[in-house]
């Protein structure tokens, strides 16, 4: 009987691990595509002055609770990534900037139309973590900048 019990006790954390694993770790799409590069010694030893994990951890949770907020009447949705097409068109508006930006990143990158809604959760996630209500041109050029892996030239510098 114990045998069973402990087992049925693993069983039952491994569904917890699994529910935690597919929400929290392991995304189904990649969002961000990011190429790492070695930093120069130049860099590293410089004493212009960065941002601090601290400060850091504060814009998240700040961005996180907007996050909330927007979602609230929405079970089982609580950040960007999770949104629907239709919930881009709702919530990720752009100017016409950000509109040309968009479509020359489009045109010059290849990018699919999964693509397109990926960067404008990223822009919106983005702007949260700014503190701005809108997606500027400027969360949005950062955000397409993180699709390097679509591009081409990935790798070559």
């Amino acid at each position: 009987m114990t045998l069973f019990i402990n087992k049925m006790i693993r069983y039952e954390q491994s569904k917890f691990l699994y529910a935690i694993f597919q929400v929290y770790l392991i995304p189904t799409c990649t969002d961000l595509h990011v190429e790492v590069v070695p930093v120069s010694h130049e860099e590293l030893a410089s004493d212009k002055p960065t941002e601090c994990s601290a400060d850091i951890r504060k814009r998240v949770i700040a961005a996180r609770e907007i996050q909330k907020q927007r979602f609230e009447g929405c079970p089982g949705l609580f950040c960007n990534a999770h949104m629907s097409s239709r919930m881009v068109r709702e919530y990720c508006h752009i100017d016409d900037a950000g509109q040309f930006l968009l479509k020359q990143a489009m045109d010059r990158l290849g990018l699919s139309a999964r693509a397109y809604d990926r960067i404008l959760k990223v822009s919106r996630t983005i702007a949260d973590l700014d503190g701005s209500p809108n997606i500027e041109v400027g969360h949005l050029s950062e955000a397409i900048n993180f699709r390097n892996l679509d591009r081409d030239n990935w790798g070559r510098r």
